[in-house]
């Protein structure tokens, strides 16, 4: 996988621009996880939701034999802009906890809510495995 990140444009930070990738392998979709836990219940505070969110995404990346480095791109539905804004610390201590130095392409957008009214963040995935 390259990175797509023109000579001239500043490097974003916690994602990239783009990726390329030129390799047979899988492809795996994931629907958007939000941050309930395993028994439904949803912690109060968001960055609290963003870690249960990516930890449900590992969870299904490794049922597929795959890792977070093997995501190719993240689409964030967030309800509250301030909140996130908040909680920038604890989530950004999830994402280190679960996804590590990986930077994949992403797309955050604010929403007026989410089916669960809990749930105040909803994550989907796109990954792809090269083949061995």
């Amino acid at each position: 996988m390259r990175v797509l990140q023109p000579a001239d444009w500043s490097k974003p930070r916690g994602f990239s621009h783009g990726v390329e990738f030129n390799a047979p392998g899988r492809w795996i979709v994931l629907a958007g996880q939000t941050g309930g836990d395993e028994t439904g219940n949803y912690p109060a505070e968001m960055g609290a939701q963003v870690a249960a969110a990516l930890r449900r995404v590992v969870k299904l990346l490794a049922e597929a034999g795959a890792t977070p480095e093997h995501i190719v791109r993240l689409t964030w539905y967030l309800t509250s802009r301030s909140e996130y804004e908040a909680a920038g610390r604890d989530i950004g201590a999830a994402w280190k906890e679960t996804l590590g130095r990986n930077f994949p392409p992403s797309t955050l957008l604010y929403i007026d809510g989410l089916v669960d009214l809990r749930a105040k963040v909803e994550i989907e995935v796109t990954a792809f495995v090269p083949a061995a």
